[in-house]
């Protein structure tokens, strides 16, 4: 029972493969994936595949590397697509200061337009944050991100803080999704983050086709590595891969409003 929060299996690394990554993913434990949407294009190919398998689900929205590309018209494309029934967030959306391919003032303003646009369409936001705590923190209380984290929701992805941030976070309502990064054996501070947190407010995600978890490194990642994230979670939660598992997967289903595994999902 694991629910992989957060890849890219629509992109083209997945093409020639698609299928098998999907089967392996289910026969590892998988029960649902969601798959999000980082622009226009990746946005539709994200709900396309949603709409072919009952256990997907779909995000939409502008990455902040390309918050340059935000207009008038793609944020009303994106309100239109918020509508489909497998439309589950809006993101990845946030502050990346350590590319910069989009200048701060433009990131500043695709993050704000797509925080209303979740507020209007009631979605939880998907949040990408590198190298601007300060700048998100600010912004979240700017926009009172608390009353939408606490009562629709709000998720910190691939989380790379430590524990005094994500501390912060979950008193603001968020979730905090762990990755791969978790296991890398440098990554202490976001260890003692996942080990100290509210496991109320934890999920976890792949992030595939990136940041392949310990023992995978230098692979493509793939949403049946979610198993290695679940057990380094037990490990440092000193509780079972299943108590860790079925927790995540509550967390998932109660931040995404996803049917219980057992409830039947439609398409």
């Amino acid at each position: 029972m694991l629910i992989d929060t957060h890849s890219h299996i629509a992109d083209a690394e997945f093409t020639e493969d698609r299928d098998a990554v999907i089967e392996r993913a289910l026969a590892t434990g998988i029960q649902k994936m969601i798959v999000i949407g980082t622009g226009l294009e990746s946005s539709q190919r994200a709900i396309a595949l949603a709409e072919k398998h009952p256990f997907l689900f779909a995000t939409v929205g502008l990455h902040p590397h390309d918050a340059k590309a935000l207009n008038e018209d793609l944020i009303e494309t994106f309100d239109r697509m918020a509508d489909h029934p497998k439309v589950v967030g809006i993101g990845e959306v946030g502050f990346d200061f350590y590319y910069n391919h989009s200048t701060m003032k433009e990131q500043r303003h695709a993050f704000i337009e797509q925080i209303r646009l979740a507020k209007k369409k009631k979605l939880p936001l998907i949040i990408h944050t590198r190298d601007a705590w300060k700048e998100t923190f600010d912004l979240f209380k700017e926009e009172d991100i608390q009353e939408h984290a606490q009562t629709i929701g709000t998720v910190f992805h691939c989380f790379t803080g430590d524990k005094e941030i994500a501390q912060k976070g979950t008193q603001l309502g968020l979730y905090i999704s762990f990755s791969g990064i978790m296991t890398f054996k440098n990554a202490k501070d976001i260890q003692e983050a996942a080990a100290t947190v509210d496991i109320n407010k934890i999920v976890i995600e792949t992030d595939a086709p990136y940041l392949a978890p310990q023992g995978f490194r230098g692979k493509r990642n793939e949403p049946a590595y979610i198993a290695t994230v679940a057990e380094k979670l037990a490990e440092l939660r000193h509780i079972s891969f299943e108590s860790a598992s079925k927790i995540t997967t509550q967390n998932a289903e109660r931040l995404f409003r996803l049917a219980p595994a057992d409830i039947p999902l439609t398409t």
